[in-house]
């Protein structure tokens, strides 16, 4: 049954001589800046770390607004925006260097922060003890938690942001990439469960996780098609995914992913799982110290960088 699924999924791609390449980026939790502001931002970032990789892949991503979209959620979800400005210092700051210095390193590694990973880690085998973390867990914990919840049909209108894209561009033929940040991993894999599973739209897209929860327990057993049957269990439109994860990110506590989804590999659902985790660093700063989950520092990031320039031009 497997292999008839497969036989009926085509690469769009491969049957459209003028299809585009599309980077579609799906941020994270909490408020974001205006949909403009952030795509410049993300785009900002992205762009300069591929520029010190690939000066002519950086130049063919940002020569057309449409290669990099913003899929903007966190508005609708939120009901507010995030002012920015305090950041920008920030995030010049951090385009300003090109690695992570033994003082980043460490202080992703301190012993608070192992302590405080140990706790999520509890946590995530034992849902019952969130409401009584320390309060930066507890709602990083109920973010995620009002997402499964679904309450008001929230998850559903969050992942119909993407899926509207998607369909759009696999019509088109266009060859895609998605990038999906924290809690956006999420809302892609779900998105492409639906589309694939529920609508059967058929077309492949590429996958690239940053700082992801999904190897987490608690976000596996509530994943669209974690209940189905073998054959439906997984999004069958995903060709490769490659999983990049920082040290000390408290978000992504199981940073390896081909292990968690070997039945997806296995059964034929996925060409590969590339994990992007050894001795990885990223160092954006801001007022409260270093952030290492945050989605500029992933962006700028030289493995990032490398993984968004092949994809480019292995797609061209």
């Amino acid at each position: 049954m497997l292999r008839a699924r497969e036989k009926t999924v085509y690469d769009t791609a491969a049957v459209n001589p003028m299809s585009q390449r599309r980077i579609l980026y799906v941020p994270g939790k909490n408020p974001k800046p205006p949909a403009e502001v952030h795509h410049g931002l993300l785009l900002r970032c992205l762009v300069e770390g591929v520029a010190r990789l690939d000066g002519a892949t950086a130049d063919a991503i940002s020569s057309d607004e449409e290669n990099f979209e913003l899929i903007a959620w966190n508005f609708f979800y939120y009901g507010r925006h995030q002012d920015i400005s305090p950041e920008l210092r920030w995030i010049d700051e951090l385009l300003r260097k090109e690695e992570a210095s033994e003082v980043d390193r460490r202080q992703a590694m301190t012993w608070n922060r192992r302590m405080v990973r140990s706790l999520y880690q509890i946590a995530d085998s034992f849902p019952v003890i969130i409401p009584w973390l320390p309060e930066t867990l507890r709602k990083n914990a109920e973010e995620t938690r009002r997402y499964f919840h679904n309450e008001g049909g929230v998850a559903w209108d969050v992942r119909e942001f993407l899926k509207r894209e998607l369909r759009e561009q696999l019509k088109s033929g266009n060859r895609v990439l998605v990038i999906g940040h924290s809690l956006g991993s999420i809302i892609a894999y779900d998105s492409f469960w639906s589309l694939s599973q529920q609508e059967e739209l058929h077309g492949k897209v590429d996958f690239l996780t940053l700082g992801s929860p999904l190897g987490l327990n608690y976000v596996q057993e509530r994943l669209l098609g974690a209940r189905a049957s073998p054959d439906r269990r997984y999004p069958a439109m995903i060709r490769n995914w490659m999983n990049v994860s920082a040290a000390g990110d408290l978000i992504s506590l199981d940073r390896t992913f081909a292990d968690d989804f070997r039945g997806m590999l296995e059964a034929g659902f996925v060409r590969r799982i590339d994990d992007h985790c050894r001795d990885l660093h990223t160092w954006y700063r801001n007022d409260e110290g270093l952030n290492v989950h945050r989605s500029y520092g992933y962006l700028v990031h030289p493995v990032v960088a490398r993984l968004v320039t092949r994809w480019w031009k292995m797609n061209a």
